[in-house]
């Protein structure tokens, strides 16, 4: 038996259940340019796509944290990347997350490039370093990030792990400074191009695997959002855009509903057995 397909309890996969992060990734830009935008076009027609309106603040850290422990805000406490003028490390936060409880289970599972914390958090992988510090703030850097995390996720595809989950953060930043522009059409086409490459060229769901694709919220014009999420000036400049809290989603070949982030861990722990 090809070891590759193997877990450590010696076991054959039975496929991937991969979870595809774009932070801040919003229907109001993906809906009205799915023409330009094949790859989420033809995702949406194979799978199931819904907003999944957040009851939580939109606020990254916070998401992607209950995303991936299930856990609310007031159990797993961890809502901002800076506490007291100390950047929060992975040990503050005292929650398991999905990959440490199906790791000890004797799963095979990979984590890329997760901004619960700065730099963001990988697990199980070697040779990649965090665009930016995990905050990617300009054209070379959010270019370095796309093309990054794309080819190490390839790679992690093909180990053919239990669990993967690859996340890119460069929206979010450019949707605060060109919020609006066709600029920011002009990245989520090249985001597209990468999902085409992901999850398509690689012939994924050729295969006996299950996909979600999801933000951690979506984004609007600054000051139409029910929660500010960052002041309007800052050192960088004035904002143009702000979180939104209606997130984007597609799935396929995934049971358990999605209402909300913490149901990806439940969704994922369900249906790895």
């Amino acid at each position: 038996m090809d070891k590759g397909l193997e877990t450590a309890t010696g076991e054959r996969n039975k496929g991937t259940f991969f979870v595809l992060g774009i932070d801040a990734a919003t229907w109001s830009v993906i809906t009205p340019n799915l023409q330009k935008l094949q790859n989420l076009k033809r995702l949406i027609e194979v799978g199931k796509s819904k907003v999944v309106t957040l009851k939580e603040k939109p606020i990254s850290a916070s998401v992607w944290c209950g995303m991936f422990s299930g856990k609310l805000l007031e159990e797993h406490k961890h809502e901002s990347y800076v506490v007291n003028g100390e950047i929060v490390k992975r040990g503050d936060i005292k929650v398991d997350f999905i990959w440490d409880i199906l790791h000890a289970e004797g799963k095979v599972v990979k984590a890329l490039n997760v901004p619960f914390v700065v730099p963001t958090f990988s697990f199980g992988v070697k040779n990649f370093k965090p665009i930016g510090f995990g905050l990617p703030t300009n054209e070379k850097e959010w270019n370095e990030e796309l093309e990054g995390v794309t080819a190490k996720t390839k790679e992690l595809i093909a180990e053919k792990p239990d669990v993967l989950i690859s996340v890119y953060t460069l929206l979010d930043r450019i949707q605060h400074f060109h919020w609006g522009e066709d600029y920011v059409v002009e990245w989520y086409k090249r985001m597209d191009d990468k999902i085409g490459e992901l999850i398509f060229d690689t012939g994924f769901l050729d295969e006996n695997n299950k996909l979600i694709v999801i933000s951690d919220h979506g984004f609007c014009s600054f000051g139409d959002a029910k929660v500010q999420t960052l002041p309007e000036e800052g050192q960088e400049g004035k904002l143009k855009g702000d979180h939104h809290e209606d997130a984007f989603l597609v799935t396929v070949n995934v049971d358990y509903e999605i209402q909300r982030p913490q149901d990806v861990f439940y969704a994922i722990k369900m249906e790895i057995k």
